[in-house]
């Protein structure tokens, strides 16, 4: 899991849509509406990169259907300090919702 959170958060293009979105999730789960707006990000560029975080096992959907929201997995809360690391190298308080 280490790995994947460094190549999906750093490695690759939208690693930091894709941090903030974690962080995000992290402090409350949200729907993919509630994370464009409080992130200030296009809908449709959030749907992709809730699509990325669910297919790497970051994060996954409280509900099924329109509105679910998002929460990190325990596979990330396990390896949070990780995540933390990341923060650290990219400056994390620019991060921060």
């Amino acid at each position: 899991m280490e790995s994947v959170l460094w190549y999906v958060l750093t490695s690759t293009r939208g690693g930091d849509n894709r941090l903030r979105l974690l962080l995000a999730a992290h402090e409350e789960p949200r729907n993919a509406n509630q994370f464009a707006t409080d992130l200030h990000l296009d809908y449709k560029t959030v749907r992709h990169h809730l699509d990325v975080l669910v297919e790497n096992d970051i994060l996954e959907p409280v509900s099924e259907g329109y509105g679910a929201r998002y929460r990190p997995t325990d596979k990330v809360h396990h390896h949070w300090e990780t995540v933390e690391k990341i923060l650290d190298e990219a400056d994390g308080d620019r991060y921060r919702v």
